[in-house]
C-alpha cells in the first residue's frame, strides 16, 4: 500500500493537511494505525518513489514519439483527417480509460467518499479552465507546422519551460531555489543546443505567426498545466481518476463545440473519421496515455517533473529520429544532452529545504 503525505498549498491557506492519500484514494483513518509506534510497521517512501518514477517514465516514452506520429499523420504535407475530431476521440479515449480504471476499484475496494462520481458544484467548476486551454494549445499544435518544420518546432517548444518554471512560482506560490533556476535555465539551453543543425537558422526566419503560436503555446501550456495541479492537489484525498474524469467530460464538451464551429460541413459529408489511418490511431492512443500520464504526474509529483520528463524525451526523439528518419546526430546533440544531465542533476540537489 502506498502511503503519501500531502502538504496543502499556500493559496488555500497554507494549512497542512492531516490526510495521507493511499494509491486508492483511502482516508488517513484507515491506515493510521499501521504507522503507530508499536504497531510492527516500518513506514517507507519507497512505493511513492516506485510509483513516481514508473508514471514519469511513461510520460517520458510517450512524449518521445508525440512529434514524430504528428508528422507521420501527414499525407502530402497535410492532414487528411480532422484535428478536432482528433483531439476529440483523445479526450474521449482518456475518459473511458479513466471510467474503467474507476470501475476496477469498485470492484476490489468498494465506492467510497473518494472514488465517486457524485459531487458538488464548488469541485466541478474548476475543470472547464484547463480544458479550454488545453483545447486551444492542442489545435495550436497542429497547426503551428504550417509555419516551421519538425526541427524549428522542437525548439520553439523550448519555450514552454521558462513558462512553467515563473508560472509555477506565480501560481501556485512554489519556491525555487537559486540552484533550480539555474537548472531551468541550463535546462533551456541544453535542449535548445541539441537541437541545433545547419538548417538552425530557420529558427530565426520563423514567420511572425509561427513566433505568435509559439509563445502562445508555451504561456498556454505553462497555465494549464500549472492550474492542473493546483485543483488536482486542492482535494488530495481525491481518486485521481475520478478528477480525470471530470477534467476530460469538459475536454470532450469543449471539442465537440469547436467540431461544430470549425469542421461541421466537412464531418456531415465525410464521416467522424474520414482521412483516419493506422498512424493516426497509434496517435490518438499516444496523446490519450501520455494526458493520462500528465495528470498522475502531476497529482504525485509536481510541474517541474513534468517539464524536465519531456525535456529528456526529446532528446530521444532524436536518438530514434536516427533510426527511423536517417538523422544525424551532431556535436551540438552531445554538448546540448551532457548540459540537460547537469540541469537535471543541478535541480535534484537544489531543492529548497523543507521546516521540519
Amino acid at each position: 500500500m502506498e502511503y503519501r503525505r500531502v502538504k496543502d498549498q499556500e493559496d488555500y491557506g497554507d494549512k497542512a493537511l492531516t490526510d495521507v492519500e493511499n494509491q486508492h484514494g483511502k482516508p488517513f483513518s484507515s491506515v493510521a494505525a499501521d504507522n503507530l509506534p508499536g504497531s510492527g510497521v516500518i513506514p517507507t517512501n519507497k512505493p511513492n518513489w516506485k510509483l513516481k518514477s514508473v508514471v514519469t517514465l511513461a510520460l517520458t516514452l510517450l512524449t518521445s514519439s508525440q512529434a514524430i506520429l504528428i508528422v507521420w499523420s501527414k499525407r502530402a504535407g497535410k492532414y487528411e483527417y480532422s484535428v478536432t475530431t482528433a483531439n476529440f476521440s483523445v479526450e474521449a479515449l482518456k475518459c473511458m480509460l479513466s471510467l474503467g480504471a474507476l470501475v476496477r476499484i469498485w470492484k476490489i475496494h468498494g465506492v467510497t467518499a473518494d472514488n465517486q462520481l457524485s459531487t458538488s458544484f464548488e469541485e466541478v467548476k474548476v475543470y472547464p479552465i484547463p480544458a479550454i486551454l488545453y483545447l486551444v494549445k492542442n489545435l495550436l499544435q497542429y497547426y503551428i507546422f504550417a509555419y516551421v518544420d519538425a526541427p524549428a518546432y522542437q525548439i520553439l517548444k523550448n519555450l514552454n519551460i521558462i513558462s512553467t518554471g515563473v508560472l509555477y512560482r506565480i501560481i501556485l506560490k512554489k519556491k525555487l531555489s537559486e540552484i533550480q533556476w539555474a537548472a531551468f535555465i541550463l535546462l533551456c539551453a541544453g535542449c535548445t543546443t541539441a537541437q541545433l543543425n545547419s538548417n538552425s537558422d530557420r529558427v530565426l526566419q520563423t514567420p511572425f505567426e509561427g513566433w505568435m503560436m509559439a509563445i502562445i503555446m508555451a504561456l498556454l501550456s505553462g497555465f494549464a498545466g500549472v492550474y492542473t495541479e493546483a485543483i488536482i492537489k486542492k482535494c488530495p484525498s481525491r481518486n485521481i481518476n475520478v478528477q480525470n474524469f471530470w477534467l476530460y467530460i469538459f475536454g470532450m464538451i469543449f471539442n465537440l463545440i469547436a467540431i461544430c464551429v470549425q469542421d461541421y460541413d466537412e464531418v456531415m459529408n465525410k464521416g467522424f473519421f474520414h482521412g483516419y489511418s493506422f498512424i493516426t490511431v497509434c496517435m490518438i492512443l499516444n496523446h490519450a496515455l501520455s494526458g493520462i500520464a500528465v495528470s498522475m504526474v502531476m497529482k504525485y509529483a509536481d510541474n517541474i517533473v513534468k517539464v524536465y520528463s519531456t525535456s529528456v524525451a526529446m532528446l530521444l526523439t532524436a536518438v530514434v529520429s536516427v533510426f527511423l528518419f536517417g538523422f544525424h546526430l551532431s556535436l551540438a546533440f552531445f554538448l546540448g544532452s551532457t548540459v540537460v544531465s547537469v540541469s537535471v542533476y543541478l535541480h535534484s540537489i537544489g531543492k529548497p529545504k523543507q521546516l521540519k
